[in-house]
């Protein structure tokens, strides 16, 4: 790989755009993401399939350059499963694979660009920059989920219901966020089991049922009952009954 710099910054908002690179070789995470932080995203990386997806659902990059071989999954599935929780993060592959046939999977899949390796950090900055301008959500967009009177802020991690702050952890903020996300719908306790806490199936989903309580007892004691139990399947949120 080359350390020259770009000719352009990578972001020269005042907000920076937040990246998360995912690669299990360790000498490319490094100089990749110091390469990125150097010229302005705020990164966070991450070596696994396992770690790519915590780490996007805490922190909500704009895009992800994301490694397609890794030592627990592929970049494809862990894309799908992203796309799935409803999160719209731009993708960007990184790979040793350079057939036609990667390629073409890479892009119908759902991928917005794909870099080959060995590659240049000048190309890698230059594609990021391309891809953001496509997919860059404006800046006046407004991050606030809403139920009812419940309110969500993604930008400043904060809740209120009818006005009122409510002091969440990171996990019941991240479950909160997912049901929100999905209001209306019965999400599987088995799915907010994996998607919250990245558990297989087979992961023990009386955490879920917990932490269903502790926010229960932080919303729903300001007002009317938003989060509703399905017996036997899961959980939803949604506007009281008029």
């Amino acid at each position: 790989m080359a350390d020259e710099p770009p000719t352009t910054p990578g972001s020269a908002d005042t907000v920076r755009d937040r990246l998360l690179v995912v690669d299990d070789e360790p000498a490319i995470l490094d100089t990749v993401s110091r390469f990125l932080r150097f010229i302005g995203y705020d990164v966070r990386t991450a070596a696994t399939a396992h770690e790519a997806l915590a780490s996007a659902r805490d922190f909500l990059p704009d895009l992800i350059l994301l490694d397609v071989m890794l030592p627990d999954g592929d970049g494809f599935e862990v894309m799908h499963r992203l796309r799935a929780d409803g999160l719209p993060h731009a993708v960007v592959f990184l790979t040793a694979r350079d057939t036609r046939k990667d390629l073409v999977r890479g892009l119908t899949e759902g991928g917005d660009d794909y870099i080959t390796k060995p590659f240049g950090l000048d190309e890698v900055a230059a594609r990021i920059s391309a891809v953001l301008r496509r997919t860059r959500r404006p800046r006046n967009a407004d991050p606030v989920l809403r139920v009812a009177d419940l309110e969500l802020d993604t930008a400043t991690y904060s809740v209120r219901r009818s006005g009122t702050p409510v002091d969440l952890s990171p996990t019941e903020f991240r479950l909160l966020r997912y049901l929100m996300l999905h209001s209306g719908r019965v999400i599987p306790r088995a799915q907010l089991l994996e998607h919250i806490w990245s558990y297989d199936f087979n992961g023990d989903d009386t955490v879920v049922a917990t932490y269903i309580s502790y926010l229960r007892r932080k919303i729903d004691a300001l007002g009317p009952g938003l989060i509703h139990t399905q017996r036997g399947v899961g959980y939803s949120i949604r506007e009281p009954h008029r």
